[in-house]
């Protein structure tokens, strides 16, 4: 009874703050039909079309089958999922090529490791870096795929194996895959779905608001409410779950609101996954929440500076993820990739994008537990800050 009698309590206080009503509903609304307005008609400036590349046709490219046959087909004229005009020459032409501006990178082909090469950071540069990406990993799927049929004949008793001709047959049922890669890619290549991608990891990040907010009150040395929570008899533990659980509940609030607003109102298509978006949307608002009481718990400061500081880093965690440009992404990816590696916000958006860029959810699924291992270290902290915290009198 005293769970839910302070659950109840601590739900009507969250909502009579009106500086967390306004985070956590008004200002993820206002800011998608703001993104709405500016970004709707940008997909058909920037539509993506057929565009220039360079393969370096060294021994390796032309030994390596699979690369052969997906790069053929998408580029292959007849191919009405045609992606790329490709241009086979040496790697010093390519170099040429790229410098002198006709192509807009190349692929080089190393021991079966590739390597994309770009002037620049742009749409186009990310499609031949995620295309290339996702054959690499198809590629390897091929090879575990027939070493396991090889092993199979030879558990068989079967020695006489033709090697050649089982790899080419995981190689064309595999190639299926690639001849569709454009398809997803042009189909889901959405500037303004980037962008309320990065909203959907920031409303869920400004969960961490109302984690912090809740966990203040349980405080002694930063409210009255704190103060008699101390030297009640009622077990901490309790009391404090069932504030954070009042503050999840809001916060799940504020997501699904979003969700009816970007859906119902401004015709947000989030695909025929949507319920694993939810689902990723749910533990990003957890991790959002743990990150709160994280901040809360172990910085010694009023609860106005602690918002800031829960604003600040919710924001520079979304402008690396692609709010304020949807090639910043890319970037950290190339140069610091451990700095989106625990970034919460990029965790989200990643989740999102491996969902219309693979055909697998092993990346979807990496995310979602990047995410609860994110959650559970920043829990750990704020339990051990609160076992620590001792004070002379309250």
């Amino acid at each position: 009874m005293m769970f839910i009698h302070n659950f109840k309590y601590s739900f009507k206080t969250l909502f009579r703050n009106k500086m967390l009503i306004f985070w956590t509903f008004a200002f993820p609304i206002i800011l998608g039909t703001f993104f709405n307005m500016a970004f709707s008609n940008i997909e058909n400036s920037e539509k993506l079309e057929v565009f220039d590349i360079a393969i370096v046709d060294n021994e390796q490219f032309q030994t390596n089958k699979y690369y052969n046959e997906a790069f053929k087909i998408l580029s292959d004229d007849k191919n009405e999922n045609k992606l790329f005009n490709i241009n086979y020459v040496i790697e010093d032409e390519a170099k040429k090529l790229l410098n002198d501006d006709e192509i807009i990178g190349y692929m080089i082909l190393e021991e079966d490791s590739p390597k994309v090469v770009v002037k620049k950071s742009g749409i186009n540069e990310t499609v031949l870096k995620h295309v290339t990406e996702e054959i690499t990993q198809t590629s390897k799927i091929v090879d575990n795929i027939s070493k396991e049929k090889i092993q199979d004949e030879i558990l068989k008793g079967n020695y006489n194996i033709n090697f050649e001709k089982i790899y080419e047959e995981v190689a064309k049922l595999a190639s299926n895959n690639s001849a569709n890669i454009e398809d997803i890619s042009s189909k889901n290549l959405s500037y303004t779905m980037i962008e309320f991608y990065t909203l959907i990891a920031m409303t869920c990040l400004y969960g961490g608001m109302l984690g912090m907010v809740a966990i203040n009150q349980n405080l002694p040395n930063m409210s009255n409410i704190g103060k008699r929570v101390a030297i009640s008899p009622t077990p901490k533990l309790k009391i404090v779950f069932s504030t954070l659980f009042a503050g999840y509940i809001t916060q799940l609030m504020g997501i699904t609101l979003l969700f009816l607003y970007t859906i119902f109102v401004l015709k947000v298509d989030y695909g025929s996954n949507i319920l694993l978006v939810i689902l990723l949307a749910i533990i990003g608002s957890f991790a959002g929440l743990a990150m709160g009481l994280a901040i809360g718990t172990v910085l010694k400061a009023n609860e106005g500076i602690k918002t800031g500081i829960m604003i600040t880093i919710t924001m520079f965690g979304c402008f690396l993820s692609g709010m304020m440009g949807i090639t910043m992404k890319y970037i950290v990816d190339k140069n610091i990739p451990i700095l989106n590696k625990i970034n919460p916000a990029s965790m989200i958006t990643d989740g999102l994008y491996s969902l219309y860029y693979y055909d697998t959810l092993d990346r979807f699924y990496f995310n979602i537990i990047s995410l609860i291992i994110f959650s559970a270290i920043m829990i750990i902290i704020s339990y051990t800050c609160l076992r620590r915290q001792k004070y002379d009198s309250i």
